[in-house]
Order: C-alpha cells, then structure tokens, then sequence
C-alpha cells in the first residue's frame, strides 16, 4: 500500500495570499518526511482550493487562466505537486466555458464541474455543460491527455482528496490523505476460501494501515492546528496486476471483469472498505479506472468490458466512471447522456460519482490507446452507445431527484 497523495485544502485568496500558500507547502513538506519516517511511500502532494468561480467572485471569471497559472506557479515554488481549483458551479454557467482554456495554460492544474446536487438538484444546463468542456479539452493535446485534469461531479461533497473531484469550502485548513491501496484487495482474497474470510482479511489490512497513518495525522494536527479530514481509501490502483481492482474481482472467482458476478464482486470489496474502521472522507470504495488498472484495461481492450458495465458497477462501487477512452468524434450530446445517467444514480442512491471522460482525437472504436504515462496501461477505445436526448430531457431545466427512502 502507498499513499497516493497528501491533499491541503485551503482558501488561497484573489489574488493569491503568498501566506497561505507558503503554510502550504511548510505543512505539505513536514507531512511527507513525517508519513515516509513512518514507513509509508508518498507518491504526491496536492492542494485543493475553493472553488474558482467563488475565488474570482463571478466579476472575474474570464480570469480564470490567470487564476490557474498563478497558482500553478505559486504551487511549484511551494514544492506541492499538483493544485486543484474546484468545481464550476450551475449558478455561473460562464465557469464551465472557461476550463478548456485554463487546462490548456497550465500543466499541473485540475478542474471539475458539478452537474448535481442535494439541495439545487440536477442541472440538464450544467450536464451538457461538462460534456461540453469534455469534447473541447479532447484536441488540447492530440492523445486527448488533457482530459485527465477535468471531472464531472455529482454529490461529490467538499474534501475529498483524490483529483480531479477535491476542493475545499470554509475558510480554516485541512487535510486528508488518498491511498493506492488495491494490493491490499489482492492479497486479501488470493487464498481467500470464502467471501467472509476475504472480507475480514481486507477489514483487518485496512484498519492496520489506517491506525499507522492515524498516528501520523494526530501528530500533524496537533503540531499545525490543522483539521484532519480522514482517509479515502478507496482502493486505487496502479497498472500491475498485483495492484488491480480486477485482478481482485477476478481473486474473488469471476473469470473476467465483466462477466456477471464482476457487480456483486465490487459491492463486496466496496463494503468492506465501509465496514472498516477508520475516518472515512471522500470516495471510500471500488475505484475502476479503466486506463490506471491493467486487469480493467485488458478487458475493455477485449471487450469484455463495457461502458454500460461501468455505469452499472457505480450503483455500488465508489467513484464511478473514470479515465474511460473513448472515440476522437464522440458528439457533446452523446458524453451528456451518459452523465445524466451518472447523475441520477448519484442523486437516487445517495452516494458521490464522478464522470473522467477522454475522447481521443482520430481514433475509433477498437483502436489501441498508446498513452506514453506511468500511471497508465494502454487499452482500446471503448464503444458509448449514446444518442442525443430529445423532448423534456432534451432541455436546459433543473429540477430534484431525491434519493430511495426505506420503507417503513
């Protein structure tokens, strides 16, 4: 297991508040020696901002690709990795149009735009909006790389810590930490004889790695006065089959990812990380990466694996569609379907999804992926089986969708 990222969450200010961000980095330093003292191997540190319509204030928001090359500088000479500015917001839809462009200034800056949520409901405006940034991020690069810095959000609540979907609201500090921990899965149930006894392996791995970095984060809060938001274990992968969420599934008995039974496989791990104890933030569940997971990836390659398996796997898994390769010629109105799908499963079920979407220009279904990324494994385009939405679904309304009550 690895920690994926150290994420700080802060308001940094407009213009930016060199304070802040220098905090920043002092506690983002000390949190990596202290985490690796421990044992603990840090992939990255991130900052997670508000969101940048909030920032710039609705007044400024043609300023965004300032916005995003400032604290894109600002972050580097902190010594942070990565910075996110938040979400759009359906009250400004002027924020959606902007993101192409500021992905397209900065290298090391991410973005995300909500769709739905509790309280304002499901936005149809906002839907076709983030299909829009999606389809227009697409040709920034020609392997459509861009896209990995840009998320659709539905009910996805401030502080989680994996990007593109972190940002922060309020205006005292926090942090959280997201773990790469989808070996612990592997092991738990390669000499698993039954789903109980693999279940309990993994709950008991889990809350052994959660008390270490605990210890850790007690020590950090304490010494910075810094709120600590909890852990988002939720199982990430790296592209090797000893750390694959499908080769987990595929521990469990189902022959591929893909197959039916590949559903209840992910309810049972994402359960186990709920049972767990330990403070959960974020996601905390079965995370399907398509192009980070090299089981997933070789069984979308073959076509085992499909997009509408994928949807149907985030009714119970934890983050929901993610790094999907899709045709180059993939239409904004065929991207909104599938988002407002995600959408409607976020809001009914009461859970967060998020959409990361990655047209790839010139290629078609089938056609082999060749991202040149140490984070990927390479697969094949996948098919969206999507058409243009019509008559009271067609239009720009927002309207509540509550989630399923229990009967009494």
């Amino acid at each position: 297991m690895k920690i994926r990222s150290i994420t700080y969450f802060c308001n940094p200010g407009w213009p930016l508040e060199a304070k802040k961000l220098k905090a920043a980095g002092v506690f983002l330093a000390e949190a990596r020696n202290s985490f690796e003292a421990a044992g603990f191997e840090v992939q990255t540190t991130r900052l997670a901002c508000t969101p940048f319509p909030l920032l710039l204030e609705g007044k400024e928001i043609d300023r965004l690709p300032e916005l995003a090359q400032a604290i894109e500088a600002a972050a580097l000479q902190a010594g942070i990795d990565y910075a996110a500015l938040g979400p759009a917001l359906p009250d400004l839809p002027e924020s959606y149009t902007l993101i192409p462009d500021a992905i397209a200034a900065t290298q090391n800056v991410f973005f995300s735009g909500v769709m739905a949520e509790p309280v304002k409901g499901l936005s149809l405006a906002a839907v076709r909006a983030c299909a829009e940034v999606i389809t227009r991020c697409a040709p920034i690069t020609p392997d459509g790389f861009a896209n990995l810095r840009f998320a659709a959000l539905a009910n996805v609540p401030p502080g989680a810590p994996f990007f593109p979907a972190a940002y922060h609201e309020g205006h005292e500090p926090a942090f959280a930490i997201a773990t790469e921990a989808a070996d612990l899965a592997v092991e738990a149930f390669a000499r698993a004889k039954s789903v109980a006894a693999g279940s309990e392996s993994l709950v008991s791995a889990l809350e052994g790695q959660a008390r270490r970095m605990c210890d850790v984060a007690d020590f950090l809060k304490f010494r910075f006065t810094t709120r600590f938001g909890g852990i988002d274990f939720s199982l990430a992968p790296f592209p090797d089959e000893s750390t694959s969420l499908g080769a987990a599934v595929e521990r469990l008995g189902v022959p591929e990812v893909g197959l039916h039974g590949s559903l209840a496989a992910a309810a049972i791990l994402t359960e186990a990380v709920e049972r767990a104890d330990f403070p959960h933030v974020g996601f905390s569940g079965f995370m399907q990466p398509v192009l980070e997971d090299a089981v997933l990836a070789r069984r979308a390659a073959e076509g085992t694996l499909t997009v509408k398996d994928l949807l149907m796997y985030s009714a119970v898994c934890g983050t929901g569609l993610d790094t999907i390769p899709l045709p180059g010629d993939t239409r904004p109105a065929q991207i909104a379907a599938l988002l407002l799908d995600l959408s409607a499963l976020a809001l009914r079920l009461d859970k967060p999804l998020t959409a990361r979407l990655m047209p790839i220009p010139g290629k078609q279904v089938g056609d082999p992926t060749a991202f040149d990324f140490g984070y990927f494994a390479n697969s094949r385009v996948m098919a969206l089986e999507a058409q243009s939405l019509k008559k009271a679904l067609g239009g720009m309304e927002s309207f509540h969708l509550g989630y399923r009550k229990q009967q009494e």
